[in-house]
């Protein structure tokens, strides 16, 4: 989850919000790559997911990684709640799990670098401390009653909310983790062309990277069971989007699209009000219940549009958002995944021109198709094994193109990361098939061995 934004002024006129979105244009030598991906902390004696407070705790964890590590505060009230340094920062998830939100970078050999020194710090502090974090999508065993509550205000609102307005929510929220990759456009017509390339191929993403295949101690009959949970969420705020392939889509009709998703919160003062349900076309008039006579800030309006959560969304910036959290090999391979296939001209018209001709129906079939079968799933005459094999081929030509070398030189461009998917490929094994297999076989049904065979 997002952490407040900040640093923009009162919204005059409505234009202000399509023009928020326009000011991420930049021209392609200033594209970066920002990876964030969650981790779910535990005790290795108990099995039980790290609490807030304790000497085994998240609350340590972040201290550790201040003291030993330099990181700076992020405090909400009294509590510590995040970490930042050189453009990176560490934050809580409601249940206590821990994402990195790296800094924007030019290559993926600097992410995969960012993510390898992330890791090490995370292991020697929960080493020091006796705890440990596994990358899954899912939670394999704890229940909601055993999961935490981070201290955050947005959590306690969106907690109460959730509630309401579909049946997985909560699940999302304090037993899911994911990978994603946060990348540039050039323009309206390029961020266009990327996000309908984004929801469309997401569930290959899906597919590729499925790494949740139980839930609350048993299989669950999915192999992504994170992708299951987004897709009986909240209506409102979640999808494929249909409208963004309609013609004449560009910032404005995101904008239109926005302002009806019903608000959670206005921060205000350290402090989060609750906006649950209101709407920010009444905030624009100073209508907003929460607020009376009050208009909002740019500020409020980036945070609004953090509490969007569809397959693929645009902020300032472009949002992957269908992947499993997973091993520590695959948090690389997600980003030069779609670095490939939207960063090199030539590899976007091909990854639009497998895609373009689908209609809605296919794209949402894809979508649980990838939930429910990883690779093994087909919708709309289109099987997802072939299609994924078709999109690596793509990035691969992109990271090819792009030509950007690493290790000192020695490595010519970034096209080895994305070995692990090539792998995948080739045995039709996505890692919750591995997982299966592994609970099927050497585990005898003893879903405890997942934390000593799979934790960083």
């Amino acid at each position: 989850m997002s952490i407040p934004q900040s640093g923009g002024g009162p919204i005059e006129h409505p234009g202000q919000l399509a023009e928020y979105l326009a000011q991420g244009c930049k021209p392609a030598e200033d594209w970066r790559i920002g990876t964030e991906h969650e981790k779910f902390g535990y005790d290795p004696e108990t099995l039980l997911p790290l609490p807030y407070e304790g000497p085994r705790s998240i609350r340590a964890m972040l201290e550790g990684l201040r003291d030993r590590f330099g990181w700076a505060e992020v405090r909400e009230g009294d509590h510590l709640i995040g970490l930042v340094k050189d453009g990176a920062n560490v934050s809580l998830e409601p249940g206590g799990q821990l994402e990195l939100s790296g800094a924007p970078l030019e290559n993926i050999h600097q992410t995969c670098d960012e993510v390898n020194e992330h890791l090490r710090e995370v292991r020697e502090v929960a080493d020091a401390i006796g705890a440990a974090f596994i990358g899954l999508g899912a939670a394999p065993i704890w229940t909601h009653d055993q999961m935490p509550m981070m201290p955050k205000g947005r959590y306690r609102l969106m907690t109460d909310y959730m509630q309401t307005v579909g049946t997985h929510g909560l699940q999302m929220m304090y037993r899911t983790c994911t990978v994603q990759v946060n990348l540039d456009f050039g323009s309206e017509a390029d961020m266009v062309q990327k996000l309908r390339v984004a929801l469309a191929l997401q569930p290959v993403a899906t597919a590729l990277f499925a790494n949740s295949p139980f839930f609350e101690g048993a299989p669950n009959g999915h192999r992504s069971w994170r992708a299951r949970v987004w897709r009986d969420l909240d209506a409102d705020r979640t999808g494929m989007l249909p409208f963004v392939f309609e013609d004449g889509f560009g910032f404005e009709r995101y904008v239109d699209y926005a302002l009806d998703v019903p608000m959670y919160f206005v921060y205000r003062d350290g402090r989060y009000i609750d906006a649950l349900g209101q709407s920010f076309r009444d905030f624009l008039k100073g209508r907003l219940p929460a607020l009376p006579g009050e208009v909002p800030t740019l500020s409020d309006w980036a945070d609004h549009l953090t509490t969007i959560f569809p397959e693929a969304r645009i902020k300032r910036y472009l949002e992957m958002r269908g992947a499993d959290g997973g091993p520590w090999r695959r948090l690389c391979a997600l980003p030069a995944l779609w670095v490939g296939l939207i960063y090199d001209q030539g590899a976007l018209d091909a990854a639009w021109d497998l895609c373009k001709n689908w209609d809605a129906a296919t794209r949402e079939g894809l979508r649980v198709a990838a939930s429910e079968a990883g690779l093994a799933g087909e919708a709309g005459g289109v099987r997802l094994h072939d299609l994924a094999r078709e999109v690596v081929a793509i990035s691969e030509a992109g990271l090819r193109a792009r030509a950007r070398p690493g290790a000192g030189g020695l490595l010519p461009d970034e096209t080895h990361f994305l070995n692990a998917l090539k792998e995948t490929l080739e045995t039709g094994q996505t890692p919750a098939d591995e997982l299966l297999a592994r609970y099927h076989g050497d585990w005898n049904g003893d879903l405890s061995r997942i934390y000593r065979d799979y934790s960083y």
